[in-house]
């Protein structure tokens, strides 16, 4: 199962941190999957730590189809970088057989089913990351850090 880097206790997010789970619901999940760690956005060629940055009026879709870019809190396009990132997670899917992800809610890249609204206000809006959307878009099944007893039902099925 691919897994956000962060998730597992690297400090990879954009402020240094990481967002390491250690719940009974996450041991159980470790039990039954091998994980496979990715940050997309240091995969696409980001330092850690690194300036915030959001989907700029829509999703994680819109950037794959180029209608729309990822900016910066100082206004630098990282979309390049974002949309590398989510094909080196979905190449790692296809080398290792992977049909589903666990990865970070929020985020610009793994968000998915919330992102930040794009104005760089702490508000999140209804939608998805670039690196979420190009592996729904080839069938991998994404779930948040929050869903996990709903990954332990999707693994046993």
């Amino acid at each position: 199962m691919l897994i956000s880097a962060c998730l597992l206790g690297q400090n990879v997010r954009y402020d240094g941190n990481n967002l390491g789970l250690d719940s009974l619901s996450f041991q159980r999940l470790s039990e039954l999957v091998e994980f496979v760690a990715i940050c997309p956005e240091v995969s696409g060629g980001l330092p850690t730590p690194r300036t915030p940055a959001e989907i700029i009026q829509g999703v994680g879709l819109d950037v794959i189809e180029q209608r729309i870019q990822v900016i910066t809190q100082t206004g630098e396009d990282v979309t390049d970088a974002f949309i590398l990132g989510a094909q080196n997670a979905l190449d790692l899917c296809k080398r290792n057989n992977i049909r589903a992800a666990v990865l970070t809610d929020s985020s610009p890249s793994c968000g998915s089913s919330k992102i930040y609204n794009g104005e760089f206000d702490g508000k999140k809006v209804a939608g998805h990351g670039v690196t979420t959307a190009l592996l729904r878009q080839h069938g991998i099944a994404v779930f948040s850090q929050f869903e996990l007893e709903n990954i332990i039902e999707f693994v046993n099925s």
